[in-house]
């Protein structure tokens, strides 16, 4: 097993009821209810994420004694890619809600036939050398746009002590090019499925996540 990848719907739980629900064309075309399950999926990845986080002991003061607690030493920075990942980027804050916040703009660029190219045209976010970072984008098909918008970070802004990166549904074909790309990176997704269109679309995947949270765009 490859320790530098977690695949959350692998074992049994409340999570793929989620899933099932973001893929389901009878449920999905329910913006809002879409955008929840993006929501929540991202909540039980953030979970899962904070088993890898460094801790240090801190006393707390109860009503009745004292005793000492394992917390998180440091937030971490989250950064999510436009326009998809913002349903994402809200899960994860409702469990790290002292993190710092990235934004990055990465979309595809066609040009001929299936051809086409990632650009990434908006960056902000604060320093992050030596800190944890997080990079939320739902879909890592090709694993192009996710693996440019990390170069775009790094080493501009500083080098991170712990990198993750965590996608909804994943490819095996974007996820052995990211594995190659940031061979440091840790990488969490819901779910893996094995194929991937020429026009680099998931099958089965979900569709759209940007059109199917925001609407459908020109």
């Amino acid at each position: 097993m490859d320790k530098r990848l977690t695949v959350i719907g692998q074992e049994n739980s409340i999570f793929n009821q989620f899933m099932y629900e973001v893929r389901s064309v009878d449920i999905q075309s329910d913006r809002m209810r879409f955008r929840k399950n993006l929501q929540r999926c991202s909540q039980i990845m953030a979970y899962e994420m904070s088993k890898e986080l460094a801790y240090e002991k801190k006393l707390v003061t109860t009503p009745l004694g004292e005793l000492e607690m394992d917390l998180v030493v440091q937030p971490p920075i989250l950064v999510s890619i436009l326009r998809a990942g913002l349903p994402m980027h809200n899960g994860f804050l409702d469990f790290f809600d002292g993190a710092d916040n990235g934004f990055i703009s990465a979309y595809r660029h066609h040009t001929k036939g299936n051809d086409f190219v990632v650009k990434v045209e908006y960056l902000a976010l604060p320093p992050i050398e030596g800190r944890t970072l997080i990079i939320c984008d739902p879909m890592i098909a090709s694993g192009r746009s996710i693996v440019l918008s990390y170069q775009a970070i790094v080493p501009e802004k500083g080098q991170p002590g712990q990198v993750f990166l965590c996608g909804l549904i994943a490819s095996e074909e974007g996820i052995d090019y990211v594995r190659r790309s940031i061979p440091n990176a840790h990488i969490f997704v819901g779910a893996l499925d094995s194929e991937l269109t020429a026009k680099a679309y998931i099958v089965p995947g979900l569709g759209d996540a940007g059109d199917l949270a925001f609407g459908n765009k020109e």
